[in-house]
């Protein structure tokens, strides 16, 4: 996967960057508030991880001409615009950190590396149903668990289940796009479509709702 920034359409954008060291100076564009959650990480890889994730969500702004407002994160620990406009989601994995906005809609996007022993974990996190059309494939396993992040972080609820909650329809091993829904929560059923990006080593997967 290489580094990447990019319009989605008029009111949306995401980026994709290499993790990498980060200075207070590189992130003088933060509130107060993530200047000081950023001094309090005290693991230097969660430091860079945190830290890229936000520079990649200032390149997303600026692409979108969006001044950067500063975020906050609520009690199920997800992100939010201070100034109450608009909807962002960050993810990182082994190297790359991403973010997504948009101006109007929630949306949900997800980072994995792709691991063989996802395959011994497929009933933590799969239905049934899932389990019969998914192949014994570590990149299909974790296009299904990246696709069913990215709801659940558009949806920003903890009390959802991956494998109860979250149900994608048949895809294929190379598919582009992920139908699911979340089902059993509220009285009717919440349905995304999944973008689905994938090379060698990683997938990438975001939903706007």
């Amino acid at each position: 996967m290489q580094t990447k920034i990019g319009k989605i359409d008029s009111s949306s954008a995401l980026a994709v960057k290499i993790i990498a060291s980060v200075s207070e100076k590189d992130l003088e564009f933060l509130s107060f508030q993530e200047k000081l959650s950023f001094t309090n990480i005290s693991h230097p890889e969660r430091k860079k991880e945190w830290g890229t994730a936000r520079l990649a969500l200032q390149e997303v702004l600026k692409l979108l001409q969006i001044p950067y407002p500063g975020f906050f994160k609520d009690e199920h620990s997800k992100s939010h615009p201070m100034n109450g406009q608009g909807f962002v989601s960050l993810t990182h994995t082994r190297n790359y950190a991403a973010a997504i906005y948009h101006r109007e809609l929630p949306v949900g996007i997800d980072l994995e590396f792709i691991r063989q022993k996802i395959l011994d974990i497929g009933t933590r996190f799969l239905a049934l149903d899932e389990l019969d059309f998914l192949q014994p494939l570590p990149a299909h396993y974790t296009m299904a668990w990246s696709a069913k992040e990215s709801i659940f972080k558009c949806h920003g609820k903890k009390s959802v289940s991956l494998r109860d909650n979250i149900l994608l329809e048949p895809f294929a091993p190379n598919a582009t796009l992920i139908k699911g829904k979340i089902h059993g929560v509220n009285f009717n059923d919440q349905h995304y479509n999944v973008q689905v990006e994938q090379n060698e080593n990683h997938i990438l997967t975001y939903t706007i709702w």
